[in-house]
């Protein structure tokens, strides 16, 4: 007899995003097995979180930790290996991945020995030159088309096409090292928006994306502003994605191609990396220029590094499947190259298999690959801080959000506001306004409008003028006229007749207010 339609149906955790991924923060993280179910623990004092995902429509494909605190039982990681293609991750907040495991192939010797003998043969060379000049394609594009920075575009170019007389390695090196010094010499003076309200709480050398080389380590590590502490993380999960992606094609994530010889590092995985730093850096940049960070996802240690909060940690891991379908097809290519000593980057031909792209399966039923759609980040009110959405009144502030007046404003940066140009504008209103009141404070106090006529027949009718209207009326700024409208702040008392004038409300004959 057939199941009636109305059987109760469970349905995914919804802790866990769409993505499939669930992150792990704070002290006394546990994860542990019970009567078949894996139980997850983690969070910090009352904001504890307490999971139970079952074998079956648990939609958990990564699990990431980044906390220092806890454990994690044998049984759940094979609880993760045994529930499909699920995998568990630990990454610090500096951008170091520390712990990947995840579904693997069977080791082939013929394939391991191959990658072995790739650096004396020229085959590394070869793989080498595919996967820089895939790099440097990506950056010239961005470069041209997003920074709008036409030299260094074509100086990237010209170094790329340099690419095919490179005999060796360190001269791809070389290639490589040049290129970038181009490419993040457009990024330097890239101006970093914060809301208004957060834009003089910040360092100043937060409000630029400078250079990526820190301070504290001369290098990428170790980042003391926001921007370069975002590509640092994700940066770190997808390189826990290429090293699953290098496993599951039964490679040895640790003998690399271009990073060689160097004790705990996966550096194949750091190989397969460069192919898709273009499409992170691109994804990170659409982010810095259309929307602002929050002061409140980053935080500044004593020696001046700054590290992510754990809920932006957690929607930076939410990305780890689109790294993961990225970089699929160039770990394969690897692996094809290897096994077959090809050198050029061909369609998948028979007899190797394409455990991550499924190309064989699509292939045999005409299918296409699927789509992938890069994750959108949160909208940020640009005057209050507060997440919102594109077209819609921000909750705090009531201000219309567009998405034109956000990448003019990133454009502009808030490096403006800090110049003893604006810092003086600034003293000068201060002062205008103080003296505003002192001469409406010396002169005979009206006695129409009071206190009580303009919380009871004002402030309620200001909600149906716009905020420009009020701004120009009483000669402020648009966000405290938002705020006045709102009626989080109250005016001082010389602009109440002003605005008794400009909503309606009059003091009649008889000594009781009229509304027109």
């Amino acid at each position: 007899m057939a199941a009636p339609s109305t059987l109760p149906h469970s349905f995914p955790t919804p802790q866990i995003s769409r993505s499939g991924v669930l992150t792990l923060y704070g002290f006394g993280v546990r994860v542990t097995m019970q009567a078949g179910h894996l139980q997850v623990e983690d969070g910090i004092g009352h904001e504890r979180r307490r999971l139970r995902l079952p074998r079956v429509n648990h939609r958990l494909k990564r699990l990431v930790c980044i906390g220092d605190d806890g454990f994690i039982i044998f049984a759940a990681l094979r609880w993760l290996s045994g529930v499909g293609d699920a995998s568990f991750s630990m990454i610090d907040r500096l951008g170091k991945v520390r712990v990947v495991t995840g579904p693997a192939s069977p080791s082939e010797a013929r394939l391991r020995r191959a990658q072995a003998l790739a650096l004396d043969n020229g085959t590394a060379i070869k793989i080498a030159r595919e996967l820089i000049s895939a790099k440097l394609t990506g950056q010239e594009v961005l470069v041209r088309e997003k920074l709008k920075n036409t030299e260094a575009a074509d100086s990237i170019a010209a170094l790329r096409a340099r690419l095919d007389d490179a005999a060796d390695l360190d001269a791809i090196r070389g290639i490589e090292s040049r290129a970038a010094a181009e490419y993040w010499n457009a990024w330097r003076d890239l101006p970093i928006l914060f809301p208004r309200k957060d834009a003089s709480r910040v360092p100043s050398h937060w409000l630029i994306f400078g250079t990526r080389h820190s301070p504290l380590t001369g290098g990428p590590r170790l980042s003391v502003n926001p921007a370069n502490s975002l590509l640092n993380y994700t940066n770190a999960v997808a390189e826990s994605e290429c090293r699953l992606a290098a496993c599951a094609c039964g490679l040895d994530p640790g003998l690399g191609m271009l990073h060689t010889d160097t004790a705990n590092r996966d550096s194949l995985a750091l190989d397969l990396i460069e192919t898709i730093r273009p499409a992170i850096e691109s994804w990170i940049l659409d982010w810095l220029m259309h929307e602002p960070l929050r002061r409140s996802d980053f935080i500044e240690t004593s020696n001046g590094n700054c590290r992510l909060s754990s809920s932006l940690c957690s929607k930076l891991s939410e990305t780890a499947p689109i790294w993961g379908k990225l970089v699929a097809p160039w770990a394969e290519y690897v692996a094809h190259s290897l096994r077959a000593g090809r050198t050029s980057r061909p369609n998948v031909g028979r007899g190797f298999s394409t455990p991550l792209t499924q190309a064989h399966r699509r292939k045999a039923k005409s299918a296409s690959p699927p789509d992938m759609k890069m994750p959108a980040v949160g909208r940020i009110c640009r005057g209050c801080g507060a997440r919102t959405r594109v077209g819609r009144n921000c909750p705090k502030c009531g201000r219309e959000l567009s998405r034109e007046k956000l990448i003019e404003l990133a454009k502009i940066g808030r490096i403006a506001a800090l110049r003893p140009n604006a810092r003086r504008k600034h003293s000068e209103t201060q002062r205008r306004h103080e003296a505003a009141k002192r001469a409406w404070r010396s002169a005979r106090q009206p006695g129409w409008p009071d206190e009580a006529t303009y919380i009871r027949e004002i402030q309620p009718r200001l909600a149906s003028v716009t905020i420009s209207k009020i701004s120009s009326t009483l000669g402020l700024c648009e966000s405290y006229a938002a705020e006045i409208r709102a009626g989080r702040h109250r005016p001082h008392p010389r602009h109440w007749l002003a605005l008794a004038e400009l909503v309606g409300v009059f003091y009649g004959f008889a000594g009781s207010v009229r509304g027109k």
